[in-house]
């Protein structure tokens, strides 16, 4: 009789997350995954195609929840949603920075990063939008990019959000 196993997949997100922070992108493998989590190597594979699917998933359920947690706040102020959105990017960098600072990391990333930064660009941009609708500029859609890509480079860049939020402010006007 087969094993029925329990949460397979998120086993395998977590084991995969928690040998990136700890160990870098080169030395995880869908074997040490596999290992870890008492699995054959092939089980993963049945869960995710390739690595970088697996570890591509577990980078996107963070972000989800992340930006779940921003949306679900009923203040529209437009600093304190700002201000939230600095907090969750800020925090989903740091929970990744081992993967973001990773040279093998990058160098197979690199074909997927622009849609990537267009995606996160625009889910941002989604969740400013209504703050954007008493700006004075026609282009309320462009304006909820503009900000929400400034926001995006300048919170990887390192930049605090008292840095950026008068900048910001003054477009909101």
């Amino acid at each position: 009789m087969p094993k029925i196993l329990q949460n397979v997949r998120e086993q395998l997100l977590a084991e995969a997350k928690r040998q990136v922070a700890e160990k870098g992108y080169a030395s995880t493998t869908v074997r040490s995954v596999a290992a870890a989590c008492g699995l054959a190597t092939g089980t993963v594979y049945n869960y995710f195609p390739s690595k970088d699917m697996l570890i591509a998933s577990f980078m996107a359920e963070d972000w989800r929840r992340c930006l779940n947690a921003v949306k679900q706040q009923d203040n529209r102020e437009p600093e304190t949603l700002l201000r939230q959105l600095f907090e969750m990017l800020h925090d989903f960098i740091w929970q990744h920075r081992t993967l973001f600072q990773d040279r093998d990391a990058a160098k197979v990333f690199a074909t997927v990063f622009s849609e990537r930064h267009k995606q996160l660009r625009d889910q941002i941009a989604e969740t400013l939008l209504p703050i954007c609708q008493t700006a004075s500029v026609p282009d309320k859609a462009f304006l909820a990019e503009y900000i929400a890509e400034s926001l995006l480079s300048w919170t990887v860049a390192g930049k605090s959000f008292e840095a950026q939020y008068p900048i910001i402010r003054q477009l909101l006007k």
